[in-house]
């Protein structure tokens, strides 16, 4: 069994029952907060465990259905460091807000459980498992605020949709079981697709079909891309900042396992696939965001474009692009997550910052707040020398070394074409006058300094990436077949 792999997974579930318990028990006036600290030590002692077995060799346990590797490994890593960046920035917006319960975190947790068990998963079943762990939570989460019509929208379309990509996977991965006579551990799916001609195979090409689109919904990619603008928009912005950032490393997960170690064989079959919706999700993400004037909908379908960029590496089936990828999954997720938190730095007197004119005059009101801006969106743009440029290099490298080249030179001019979106919003927080006075930002220090650190990371990472490229390419080669 050797249960002790999961050990991480075990002890957050403990914490989240044992919160559910505690919670009544406290004193009533300072009940959230003391959830709140009990939680992020929670999250400090998973991510802690985790470490502890990072690098190892590679290992499995609870009869072949969990695997430890250091892939797993530092997408947990990603994923809990995210989640608290997520915590401490959702804090006060919660209490102006009036959602600040214990219900919201106890959602993320469970979403976060999610997470690690795709990470680490090496059979079907449990990857489809921790997806429905993860996507029912999030569901709860976008209609976290009851009263607000739009949220309730909001999740009703997410939900109906995501049903709708959840029966697409569970289909395609019933179709695989058939072809493979009754096999869903990865490896041994590996191993029986070795020995097939994949072009060949119409049932095999049909359920890749339908597991590439259930991949592809939680990436947010084109085609399946029509629920992120409204879901983005009619979350409350705390939710959005950890739906828009911590979710897609679990995606990217999840894609390396079905189709990287699972599906690679079949790799001819589903990379084309990966490409037209790449290129796809570049060009539509691009080009519907300069039509934004909401910030919501416009980092929504700037998500879609980068999210276009992580397929394109995934599809060159190296480990050059695999790596590519996960370099690029992070540090989206690090920028993604950073450039919310503004947002709610710019929310007041209970009324959100939508629009591009909540922007105007940041940089004479707050010229740090809007110096960590502009290194964030620079990063989003690809602009060097924040890590965002070299994100984008390494995706465009690995597709230029495996012999694609126009789709190469149009993802290049797609991202030129993306840049002023983002350049827009920084002419605006620089030259702009605000329309009105809003009043003075007011943060608690933990939060200004983790965007401080959020902020200066990103340009960290920019004029030092070796560390970062090293380490994804190490956990790669280390847990790849």
């Amino acid at each position: 069994m050797n249960i002790a792999i999961a050990l991480p997974e075990i002890f957050l579930t403990i914490a989240i029952c044992l919160s559910l318990l505690i919670e009544p028990f406290l004193p009533t006036d300072k009940r959230r907060l003391i959830s709140y600290l009990l939680i992020q030590t929670c999250l400090i002692i998973t991510t802690l465990l985790v470490i502890n077995t990072f690098p190892a060799d590679k290992a499995w346990g609870l009869n072949n259905l969990y695997v430890r590797d250091d892939l797993g490994s530092l997408l947990k890593i990603s994923i809990l460091l995210v989640t608290m960046l997520a915590f401490v920035y959702a804090r006060q917006y919660l209490q102006e807000k009036g959602l600040w319960k214990n219900e919201f975190f106890i959602l993320i947790l469970f979403s976060v459980l999610g997470m690690l068990v795709i990470a680490s998963a090496n059979h079907l079943l449990l990857i489809y498992l921790g997806l429905e762990l993860l996507a029912l939570a999030l569901y709860a989460l976008v209609a976290f605020s009851r009263d607000d019509s739009r949220a309730t929208e909001a999740a009703m379309k997410y939900f109906v949709l995501g049903a709708i990509a959840s029966g697409m996977l569970l289909y395609g991965i019933s179709i695989l079981y058939g072809i493979t006579r009754g096999q869903l551990e990865l490896s041994a799916i590996a191993s029986y697709l070795s020995t097939q001609e994949v072009l060949n195979n119409i049932p095999l090409l049909f359920a890749l079909v339908f597991i590439v689109g259930g991949i592809a919904f939680k990436f947010g990619t084109v085609p399946f891309h029509m629920w992120a603008p409204d879901v983005y928009q009619g979350a409350p912005t705390a939710v959005t900042l950890f739906l828009a950032s911590v979710p897609k490393l679990a995606a990217f997960a999840m894609l390396m396992r079905v189709l990287g170690e699972s599906l690679g064989a079949a790799q001819s079959g589903w990379s084309q696939l990966l490409l037209v919706m790449g290129l796809l999700s570049v060009t539509v993400g691009n080009l519907l965001a300069i039509a934004q004037f909401n910030l919501k909908r416009m980092f929504a379908y700037s998500t879609i474009a980068h999210m276009g960029f992580v397929l394109l590496a995934a599809m060159t089936g190296t480990l050059e692009g695999y790596s590519a990828g996960l370099f690029y999954t992070i540090i989206y997720a690090l920028t993604s997550v950073g450039s919310f938190a503004i947002l709610i730095l710019l929310s007041h007197q209970g009324l959100d910052a939508e629009t591009l004119n909540d922007l105007k005059g940041l940089n004479e009101r707050h010229p740090w707040y809007a110096f960590l801006m502009l290194l964030l969106l620079f990063s989003m743009a690809g602009i060097p020398p924040m890590v965002g440029f070299y994100a984008k290099f390494s995706v465009i490298q690995a597709m230029l070394n495996t012999g694609y080249l126009w789709p190469a030179v149009f993802v290049v001019l797609m991202s030129v074409v993306g840049e002023f979106y983002y350049l827009r919003a920084i002419k605006m927080m620089y030259f702009d006058q605000p329309e009105k006075h809003p009043p003075q930002i007011t943060y608690p220090m933990d939060f200004q300094i983790a965007l401080t650190a959020n902020g200066l990371l990103v340009l960290f990472l920019g004029l030092l990436p070796t560390g970062l490229i090293e380490l994804c390419t190490q956990a790669l080669v280390a847990s790849l077949p």
